[in-house]
Formats: C-alpha cells, sequence, structure tokens
C-alpha cells in the first residue's frame, strides 16, 4: 500500500513535467534544423546502447559469479575489515 502512495506524487511530477514541456514547445515555436534532429536522434540511440549494454554486462558479470567478493565474504564475520589489514611500516 505505501509503494502506492508514494507512486501519486511521482505521477503528479511527471504531469506537470510534460505540461511544462509541451507550453514551452508551443509558446517558443522554434524549428530544428535536420542536422539537430539528427544530433538529437543519434545521441538519443547511443544513450541508449550504452545503457543497454551496461546492463548487459552487469546481468554477465552477476550470472558468471565476477560480482562475488575476492577475499571471501566479510558480512558472516563479526570481526571489522580494518582487523584484518596488515600493518607494513613500524610507526
Amino acid at each position: 500500500m505505501r509503494s502506492w502512495l508514494a507512486l501519486i506524487p511521482l505521477l503528479f511530477l511527471l504531469g506537470l513535467a510534460i505540461y511544462i514541456a509541451g507550453t514551452a514547445w508551443i509558446r517558443f515555436d522554434y524549428d530544428i534544423p535536420f542536422v539537430g534532429w539528427v544530433a538529437l536522434i543519434g545521441g538519443a540511440t547511443a544513450t541508449l546502447l550504452v545503457g543497454g549494454g551496461l546492463m548487459a554486462l552487469l546481468f554477465y558479470s552477476s550470472r558468471h559469479g565476477y560480482d562475488d567478493l575476492s577475499g571471501g565474504d566479510r558480512a558472516k564475520s563479526d570481526e571489522p575489515p580494518e582487523a584484518s589489514w596488515k600493518r607494513t611500516d613500524n610507526a
């Protein structure tokens, strides 16, 4: 139930943002040249491709064990991580 209550202000903010963007689009009637559309579509496409590629790498590394802790699972240990550090200086 709480998640639905959190969704109401988010939907309100989304509607407000769409309203403001639409009003600005109509009020400031400015034509974007062809090169601008190419840049806009290319930038959006590149952003989606990079985001999708990073998500694919995230799932790949998670499924193949690359995200496991290298020194053992410290979460199960009661000692703080500082206890396992070794001093190399004599100070």
